[in-house]
């Protein structure tokens, strides 16, 4: 975690929690060995998915389905998520979860590769979460970008990678050295281009929120 155990724990202790059907798809993927969002980072979207009310919301990186359950839970009533997910093994266990929590209607499921998928899309989103692959976010954004509405909201996790991020690319492994070195690149875009206003906080593994104000 980035930040201090104790403190995250103290702040966690305040988190009203999710629904049951949330709340034991989260066990079952910790259980399995299937990385999901955090709670401070759960908690996160839940307050941006009731301050924004977005109608349209784009998700990079499906896994199992928890982060697309969650956001089609807390979202305003006729909001629509489309989410991309290209690991075969994890697709079926999505469908099965949108459809055992009955949400298949306000979920589009794209199967693929989301750096060819992402081309294809047309029209604008609300709210963009990015989870994917890391050292994909940098290449991504061209087109995440042209289809986030103005005013829109882009959500990045998991860019300060368990603080690895912060140190020199020669004091991590020689294996992370490119997402490394594409995160500090990613982060860097996302805080000196004209159209975005970004922040980055350090909830859950670190998330960096940008509006689209224009430029």
């Amino acid at each position: 975690m980035i930040t201090n155990e104790r403190m995250a724990a103290f702040i966690n202790s305040f988190d009203k929690g999710n629904t049951p059907f949330l709340n034991r798809l989260e066990q079952e993927a910790k259980a399995d060995g299937v990385p999901i969002i955090r709670p401070q980072t759960q908690s996160l979207l839940r307050f941006l998915l009731a301050a924004k009310k977005p109608a349209r919301i784009l998700e990079v990186g499906t896994a199992v389905g928890f982060s697309a359950l969650l956001m089609c839970e807390y979202a305003p009533k006729g909001c629509h998520i489309t989410t991309i997910e290209k690991y075969d093994k994890r697709i079926p266990a999505a469908k099965k979860n949108f459809k055992a929590a009955g949400k298949e209607e306000c979920i589009t499921l794209l199967e693929g590769d989301a750096a060819d998928i992402l081309k294809t899309l047309e029209g604008s989103y609300d709210l963009i979460f990015m989870d994917a692959a890391k050292g994909q976010y940098i290449h991504f954004l061209p087109d995440v970008m042209r289809l986030l509405s103005e005013g829109g909201l882009l959500v990045s996790d998991n860019v300060l990678q368990d603080g690895d991020v912060l140190e020199s690319r020669f004091a991590v492994t020689r294996r992370n050295r490119t997402i490394h070195s594409r995160m500090r690149e990613y982060l860097y875009e996302l805080t000196h281009r004209e159209e975005l206003e970004t922040v980055i906080l350090q909830a859950g593994d670190g998330v960096a929120l940008s509006v689209k104000v224009g430029g």
